[in-house]
């Protein structure tokens, strides 16, 4: 499903560049939940930014199936990152003073789906975390958990076969951590496929397969049994 071969990826110029990635080959298939981990400045942020289109590498090459992603212009790009990844961010990124409903429906509002429909969609998104009785609160009335339940919702509703989540957990305390990375499991057990990256092991026990980088590299590539 995804295949990375030899991805690198520096920044700067001259004689000040700082290599984060260097030479990543990577095969993902599809319905995998694959954790991410390394430590700070790992480069396992960085990866996971270009596995979502977010960020382009300076060397190598990204397939998803057949399709080379970096032969892709800008709007394609956009394009397969809304219709192929749902995004969870560890600051959830809702928008403010905009109900749960609503921050919902907006990747549907980019697909063209029209109002009774996206809104019928997102309700249905947000029983699905628990919080059809939220729908008409803004973020500054949810919860961290409820909040980041309104980002996962708000990912899933477009029904995407890549979940990529930046630290969904960071910002949670035990409970709530597992809450999420219960419902992040069940979304993959649907078949989604699932790219984590987290810093905490019992986060990551929730993944079949655990990578490791260290300093730009795969540092161990293992299965997890879950």
């Amino acid at each position: 499903m995804i295949k990375l071969e030899n991805i690198t990826r520096s920044y700067g110029e001259g004689d000040v560049i700082t290599q984060v990635l260097k030479g990543i080959d990577l095969e993902i298939q599809s319905g995998e939940f694959v954790a991410i981990m390394g430590p700070s400045g790992s480069g396992k942020s960085t990866l996971l930014n270009i596995m979502g289109a977010l960020d382009v590498p300076s060397g190598g090459n990204y397939y998803f199936f057949d399709t080379n992603i970096r032969e892709l212009t800008k709007d394609q790009l956009a394009l397969f990152r809304r219709n192929i990844l749902g995004f969870i961010f560890q600051g959830y990124n809702l928008l403010k003073k905009t109900s749960a409903l609503e921050n919902v429906e907006m990747p549907l509002i980019y697909q063209k789906i029209s109002v009774k429909e996206r809104q019928k969609k997102s309700w249905e998104a947000l029983k699905t975390v628990g919080l059809e009785a939220r729908t008409g609160y803004d973020p500054g009335q949810l919860s961290g958990g409820e909040q980041q339940r309104v980002a996962i919702a708000r990912a899933m509703v477009t029904q995407p076969k890549v979940l990529i989540a930046d630290e969904p957990t960071g910002n949670l305390d035990t409970k709530r951590s597992h809450e999420i990375m219960q419902l992040i499991s069940e979304f993959n057990q649907q078949g989604i496929t699932v790219i984590m990256v987290t810093h905490e092991e019992d986060m990551a026990a929730y993944a079949k397969r655990i990578i490791r980088l260290r300093d730009g590299m795969i540092e161990k590539d293992e299965s997890n049994a879950v």
